[in-house]
């Protein structure tokens, strides 16, 4: 299950929008590169682990898990980078999404923490992984944030590698 959304149904059409999403993530990649209709919170200076208490302290606050924490097959111990959707706004706690970001943050400590020094080819290539996951899970084009040009619903003009 990659992605666990908000649906609204009308008339029989299936409806989602990115106006209830709020990225979590510490790659920056995303916030330049995701259009303006998504909410992101950047925390550059959190890792991987931290990334998911902020997020598993929002599910715990309300908010609604709308991608999976582990998603993707690179293992929590071979990336620094990870972005997770929750919902933007706090409503009632949900059991399963606790549960699940429980379980994620779990898993993540049984990896063993690798220590070698990242490149910054090796980080931007990492940044570039966690973002193709993130735009599969919300279903739009990664390559149209990696080269708008003159659009304005992106956050930057330049979003480059």
């Amino acid at each position: 299950m990659l992605l666990v959304a908000l649906f609204f149904f009308c008339g029989g059409e299936t409806v989602r929008s990115s106006l209830h999403d709020l990225v979590i993530t510490n790659n920056p990649l995303v916030a330049r590169c995701l259009p303006e209709t998504y909410s992101v919170q950047l925390w550059e200076q959190l890792n991987y682990e931290q990334i998911l208490i902020k997020v598993r302290d929002c599910v715990y606050a309300g908010h609604r898990l709308y991608t999976h924490p582990l998603a993707g097959s690179v293992k929590p111990n071979e990336t620094p980078y990870r972005s997770v959707v929750i919902s933007r706004t706090a409503e009632e706690l949900s059991c399963d999404d606790a549960a699940l970001i429980a379980s994620a943050i779990e898993t993540f400590g049984k990896f063993t923490p690798r220590h070698r020094e990242l490149t910054e080819e090796m980080l931007r290539d990492f940044q570039l992984v966690d973002y193709s996951l993130l735009c599969a899970a919300l279903e739009i084009d990664p390559l149209e944030g990696l080269h708008h040009k003159n659009e304005t619903n992106y956050r930057t003009r330049r979003c480059s590698l």
